[in-house]
């Protein structure tokens, strides 16, 4: 019998496999062509990487999971390690039989970067502005704030508690993107952001680690994306081997959901065909 891997190649239907420790891991596979992964950042899922897929189907097979914690993917051990997610990874590109472009947007970036230096079958990465300062124990009692705010019902403050500290978002661009209180029926992003906080505080800032990435890389950002984050760029620009840098003018950290075509023509131009 067909794996739900092997349906989804010809239906295109959403397919889960189980990972390394048995986490059911759930992911869309549109397109044809080379193997390319998109590994989506915190808060996102399934949804993230759809309206930059939507342009670049017709040139790739694509497969975006929606990372461990994120429904409909299963919640994992707790506590996550980059290293899950890297098993992850390994065991999905195992399934799909070949060497993988890898994709990564924010933190799903940082988990690209582990996966290509843990030596995984990695052609290239396209990664999209990864949060390099985010790292460390600095960041422990912001998860331990998370989980108090959480444990309250106070979403909105959490949510608001993570772009602050983590992201680093400027106050007064927060105050103008405040939507108010999640609409009833928004899916629950906090076990993912647990997680995903719960990783980072366990990985180190150091960047020099990421030297031994020898895959082609590109890296990019709005131009408009607010400090720390272009400074951190730079610094793991000078750190990786083989690398490409390109910002999108009057951007910042969101392009990829509001300008998704401009962001998608650069992934064909710089994956190397076979």
């Amino acid at each position: 019998m067909p794996s739900e891997i092997e349906l989804s190649r010809s239906h295109g239907s959403i397919a889960s496999f189980a990972s390394f420790d048995g986490t059911s891991i759930s992911c869309r596979r549109p397109g044809s062509g080379p193997p390319v992964v998109t590994v989506h950042g915190s808060g996102g899922g399934l949804h993230s990487w759809q309206p930059v897929a939507e342009h670049v189907a017709d040139r790739f097979e694509l497969w975006t999971p929606a990372r461990r914690a994120y429904a409909p993917s299963g919640p994992g051990r707790s506590p996550k390690r980059f290293a899950d997610e890297v098993g992850d990874l390994e065991a999905l590109i195992a399934e799909i039989g070949r060497p993988v472009h890898l994709v990564g947007m924010s933190y799903g970036a940082t988990v690209a970067l582990h996966a290509a230096a843990a030596g995984l079958p990695v052609r290239s990465l396209v990664l999209w502005e990864r949060p390099l300062y985010a790292a460390g124990e600095e960041l422990t009692p912001v998860l331990t704030e998370f989980e108090e705010l959480i444990a309250n019902g106070d979403r909105r403050r959490a949510e608001r508690l993570l772009a602050e500290r983590v992201a680093r978002v400027p106050v007064a661009l927060l105050d103008s993107m405040d939507a108010g209180e999640p609409a009833d029926g928004e899916p629950d992003e906090a076990p993912g952001w647990r997680g995903d906080l719960a990783s980072m505080a366990a990985d180190s800032p150091d960047v020099e680690r990421w030297s031994t990435v020898t895959a082609p890389t590109l890296l990019r950002r709005g131009a408009d994306t607010w400090q720390p984050m272009p400074a951190a760029l730079e610094r793991l620009a000078t750190a990786l081997p083989r690398v490409t840098r390109t910002a999108f003018p009057g951007q910042l950290h969101f392009a990829p959901s509001t300008i998704p075509r401009a962001v998608a023509e650069e992934i064909p131009r710089f994956l190397p065909r076979p």
